[in-house]
């Protein structure tokens, strides 16, 4: 697959095309980052940027991974000891589902977020900043909140000032990280940074084709085990030849296709046998003309998900 394929696979959004062709038609080798709060655990809405964090990692960029310690313990996630385990505990899990361990940079937030620098540039972009302006970055919990912590709204500001201490040309994450990259993009370059490019990944649906949330328990982890899979699989909303807003049609769409080129559903004979996939193209189709029953794609889901999560089942063992 050509570099831009890579770069471009899967993503909602790029901010903007034109920083990223000027970035990758320059000589200098390009970097990104992603950030992750360690605060429970991974899942399948997590993995996505990782996905393009590999993807990224192919293409050439070298590649740096935020375990956002502070962060974790601003958001009352539990103590400073206590969120570094869970940190530990993710790098873990992502070098399982396959970022290359020697080429992938990871950094701890309290390696370098107690530092005088970092915290004197937190200091200096909240001058610019208004309070309302902040507040429109916090995520949706804490804009939701009655009265909300002052660390709520830090939190913010530093995964800005994070994108110029870390010295990368590209911030991944969800596109719910929009308002905070945009607040970095328009505030950096007045403390003396660089503009970030911004690349932005959906946000999958829960297994119920709700929001994904923990109190639903509508996601995969990366620890579950087969048996689980299977049975929130097999529960899992998937209306016969719908595409659209279909999470099992997600989960190969950007999970499992990126992964193989290509997939085969086991079927008996007497429905048809064996039918195999080269592209999420085509499985749209025989999905979507009803060739293929909904209990075959769940099936099918299963078998590949297990295939993805069983190292990093073996590493947490």
């Amino acid at each position: 697959m050509e570099q831009i394929d890579l770069i471009m696979r899967n993503v909602q959004e790029i901010v903007t095309e034109k920083q990223l062709m000027e970035l990758i038609e320059s000589e200098k080798i390009p970097s990104a980052y992603a950030g992750y709060e360690p605060s429970g655990k991974i899942h399948l809405g997590h993995v996505l940027t990782v996905n393009k964090l590999l993807d990224l990692q192919e293409a050439g960029f070298e590649i740096t991974v935020l375990l956002a310690d502070v962060h974790a313990y601003l958001n009352q996630k539990g103590s400073l000891e206590e969120v570094r385990k869970v940190a530990d505990y993710n790098k873990r899990c992502f070098i399982a589902l396959g970022l290359d361990a020697e080429k992938t940079k990871f950094v701890y937030g309290s390696d370098f977020q107690l530092e005088p620098d970092y915290m004197l540039n937190v200091l200096k972009l909240t001058q610019s900043i208004s309070l309302k302006r902040a507040k429109r970055s916090m995520d949706e919990v804490g804009r939701k909140m009655e009265d909300p912590k002052v660390s709520q709204m830090v939190y913010p500001i530093m995964q800005a000032v994070d994108i110029a201490m870390l010295d990368v040309d590209a911030a991944v994450g969800g596109i719910d990280q929009r308002k905070i990259h945009m607040l970095a993009r328009e505030g950096l370059s007045g403390i003396g940074y660089k503009t970030p490019l911004c690349i932005h990944t959906p946000i999958l649906l829960g297994l119920d084709g709700e929001k994904m949330s923990s109190s639903r328990n509508n996601y995969i982890s990366v620890d579950d085990d087969t048996s689980s899979i299977q049975k929130k699989l097999k529960k899992a909303f998937c209306p016969v030849g719908v595409v659209e807003n279909n999470p099992v049609m997600e989960l190969f769409e950007y999970h499992i296709f990126p992964r193989y080129d290509e997939v085969v559903f086991e079927r008996p004979d007497k429905f048809g046998g064996n039918l195999s996939c080269k592209d999420y193209q085509e499985l749209e189709q025989v999905f979507a003309d009803e060739t293929l029953h909904p209990m075959d794609l769940k099936n099918g889901a299963a078998k590949y998900l297990n295939y993805i999560l069983e190292p990093v089942r073996e590493v947490l063992l």
